[in-house]
């Protein structure tokens, strides 16, 4: 729901950054890695209960995240990367999936241990998860083989709906600055991103036919 504005209001901020680290030995692969290491540094973290470090290296590896997407279009627009666009795009997401997934593990096992919190929010907030990858991973691949490819700037051809990247930031912040109320701000997420699946279905469904 906010990735659109939120995009639009970082765009030249985020430009000017990847300028500064377009240098020789920095590749976008490069940072998607960088931020995969740093999400996971974050879940392992949350789950040793240092919620200012795993709040730290969450956003820093999501800032690192955001880079290398305005890293590699700026390369294309001047023909220095091409070739391995797509192979970029698939790391990019796969290392996405992982640190949602991790980071998720990772508050569930700090707060069930420090606040005796129950774990199944946790289990049905990676249930959507996994229900929304489905259906706007299957929906990108046959968009893409139809001729009825999504273009906005992404890799894939991405169903937005009320729970995107951004309010996901939000809320796995959330959880490291009051991992004492992570449990119930599951709940409600688990119920959020499962109405965006249903959203995704539906949409995804429609716009196949």
């Amino acid at each position: 729901m906010l990735d659109r504005p939120v995009r639009a209001m970082l765009d030249r901020p985020v430009g000017a950054l990847a300028a500064a680290l377009d240098r020789p030995g920095i590749t976008p692969d490069g940072l998607t890695v960088a931020g995969l290491v740093l999400g996971l540094g974050s879940a392992v973290a949350a789950a040793l209960q240092l919620w200012a470090l795993a709040l730290a290296l969450w956003l820093v590896s999501r800032v690192v995240d955001g880079l290398d997407g305005a890293l590699a279009r700026r390369r294309r627009a001047d023909g220095r990367q091409s070739s391995d666009s797509e192979a970029g795009g698939f790391l990019d997401i796969t290392a996405d999936f992982v640190v949602y997934g991790a980071t998720v593990l990772g508050v569930a096992l700090g707060v069930t241990a420090a606040y005796d919190a129950p774990w199944q929010p946790f289990a049905a907030v990676l249930l959507v998860y996994y229900v929304n990858g489905a259906a706007f991973l299957a929906f990108s691949s046959i968009a893409e083989r139809t001729g009825r490819r999504i273009d906005d700037g992404r890799s894939l051809s991405f169903l937005g709906r009320i729970a995107e990247g951004t309010e996901t930031i939000v809320v796995h912040s959330l959880w490291l600055i009051a991992p004492f109320w992570a449990w119930q701000l599951a709940v409600v997420w688990a119920v959020f991103v499962g109405v965006s699946a249903v959203q995704r279905m539906v949409a995804g469904y429609r716009a196949l036919r």
